[in-house]
């Protein structure tokens, strides 16, 4: 029961790794772009204001092949590890693998997922069992999903409507826009523009302020997951 309470606790710390680092493939310059740019960021990162910790993001670009990593720690804890590879076409980001791999307090587990028909079809693969899956429109894993929306926001397109895959099925996942703050953290203070993610359960919420004079570069995610509050704060743009 105990490692199963923990596997339980990894999960959602991997979410708030996950969705909390929505759209920061963007560039580190002031005026903003219409497409990707390869960036680094760094974040603190906090859990129920008790355990502390980092992450980083980096996005790198080979021709049209996109790499983006997320690495997230809190010393003695957890671990959180998150990799992501796809292509741009036109605005549309098209997947190709995505993986992830988790730990808490030593105990952790992998997904790993494989894209075909431009995102429409995907072998997932999770505590070693692949479950082949279709979607009516194309699917994404978390980061690639990031970046699509981060360039939705870029190009003016962004609806709100996306396909993400879960560990046997692909789910609809919406998004919300719910209104413009400044605020400020570590990195600065910064005008933002709220994106929320719409949740069926009344017990998690996941927000996220993104500048847009960063290019929609979040510099503030906070997530709930039963009553327990996971937060980022950009401390730095490389």
């Amino acid at each position: 029961m105990f490692n199963k309470l923990k596997n339980i606790k990894a999960k959602k710390l991997v979410a708030g790794v996950g969705l909390a680092t929505a759209t920061a493939v963007a560039s580190t310059a002031g005026m903003a772009s219409t497409a990707l740019t390869p960036s680094t960021a760094d974040y603190s990162f906090t859990v129920e204001n008790k355990y502390k910790g980092t992450a980083t993001r980096t996005l790198t670009k080979s021709g049209n092949s996109w790499n983006y990593k997320v690495n997230a720690r809190v010393a003695g804890v957890a671990t959180a590890n998150q990799n992501s590879t796809f292509s741009l076409s036109g605005n549309n980001i098209i997947p190709s693998s995505a993986s992830t791999a988790y730990k808490l307090f030593g105990i952790g587990n992998t997904h790993s997922m494989k894209f075909s028909n431009s995102g429409k079809k995907v072998a997932s693969t999770y505590r070693g069992k692949t479950v082949n899956l279709s979607a009516p429109n194309r699917a994404f894993d978390d980061l690639s999903l990031e970046a699509q929306i981060r360039q939705d926001l870029l190009t003016g397109k962004f609806t709100g409507n996306y396909y993400m895959v879960k560990k046997d099925k692909v789910e609809k996942t919406p998004f919300k826009k719910a209104g413009n703050t400044k605020i400020t953290v570590p990195a600065g203070t910064f005008d933002t523009i709220r994106v929320d993610r719409i949740h069926d359960d009344n017990d998690r919420s996941t927000s996220f302020w993104l500048a847009p004079s960063l290019d929609y570069l979040p510099v503030q995610v906070t997530q709930i997951n039963d009553g327990k509050k996971m937060e980022m704060k950009l401390t730095k743009v490389r």
